[in-house]
């Protein structure tokens, strides 16, 4: 439950990335999250706060799990959602991001949320469009959505964030979802560890205020929360890991290196897993997992996400 008390206004009119959001911006998008996840939990999930408005969910990169929850959310608020798949259309055609930018503003939506393999898209495309965007992914930038949800799903099990002991484990290197939360969970008072083998962590993170390990017993070792990450094979270049098995020895989470983590210490994974290899199926599937509940609250995180920024759209 919330801590902090928050005002009911975010004063941006895109969500970007989490860098640029203040400790107040983040508690009101949560606090907000907070009254979504009543919404989805009745018999009667609509509601008409987005009654009117167009959303446009431009994906350039595959994601059943991020598209359908920020499309669950859109039409629980009463929005019109139309989802584009664009790696299967106009990029085979030739036609590039600021090309469907002109098109789609031409349209005149009124959310786009884009999700593109490459950082700094969803930046690019807010500078073109009239309408808000929402970044759900770009490149191995930031993925703001994922960092929100984790914080809430943390919060309610936990009862706080700041104070707590937070290990994230597997391929930094390549991971927007570990960027994200560092800068999130850090604003919020988290005392942060990464833990991965030295190909899959990059320098620098010591100046950020976070602890860095190459040992995985050593790395959760006192974790209140131990976040794996998947091991984002598709963006990697280069032999960074030796192999699956060996990478699952030293750095998969199973029940054996989990003991040395906090007697109450929950586990997470922004999922899809790869099982046997960033975690193991007893711990994904077990009762210190969170992982089912992540994806309920990406769906209330999705939600209060659309209605703050739906205030900032003409009309509103």
């Amino acid at each position: 439950m919330p801590t902090d008390p928050a005002p009911r206004h975010y004063p941006h009119r895109h969500l970007l990335g989490i860098e640029g959001l203040s400790r107040p911006d983040i508690l009101t998008l949560l606090d907000m999250a907070e009254d979504a996840i009543e919404v989805s939990r009745q018999i009667e999930k609509k509601s008409s706060k987005l009654r009117g408005r167009t959303q446009v969910n431009l994906f350039y990169e595959a994601s059943t799990r991020t598209q359908a929850s920020f499309e669950i959310a859109g039409k629980r608020l009463g929005a019109d959602v139309m989802n584009m798949s664009t790696a299967k259309s106009s990029e085979s055609k030739g036609e590039t991001l600021l090309d469907t930018a002109i098109t789609l503003n031409a349209m005149r939506p009124d959310i786009i949320v884009v999700r593109h393999s490459q950082a700094g898209a969803a930046h690019l495309l807010a500078r073109k469009v009239d309408c808000a965007v929402v970044n759900a992914g770009d490149g191995a930038h930031e993925h703001p959505t994922q960092a929100l949800l984790d914080a809430l799903t943390i919060r309610r099990n936990m009862g706080r964030i700041e104070g707590l002991t937070i290990s994230i484990c597997g391929d930094v290197l390549h991971s927007r979802v570990a960027r994200s939360n560092i800068l999130l969970l850090g604003a919020l008072g988290a005392k942060l560890r990464v833990v991965g083998p030295p190909t899959l962590v990059p320098r620098g993170f010591e100046r950020m205020g976070v602890a860095v390990f190459h040992d995985m017993t050593r790395g959760i070792e006192g974790a209140d929360i131990v976040m794996m990450l998947r091991l984002q094979r598709e963006r990697m270049s280069g032999a960074l890991v030796p192999s699956s098995r060996e990478y699952f020895q030293f750095f998969g989470l199973d029940e054996e290196k989990l003991k040395g983590a906090a007697a109450n210490a929950l586990v997470m994974h922004p999922g899809p897993m790869n099982r046997g290899i960033e975690i193991d199926s007893f711990v994904a599937d077990g009762a210190r997992s969170l992982i089912r509940e992540q994806v309920e609250m990406g769906v209330a995180v999705r939600m209060a996400v659309l209605e703050a920024l739906a205030h900032h759209l003409p009309n509103a």
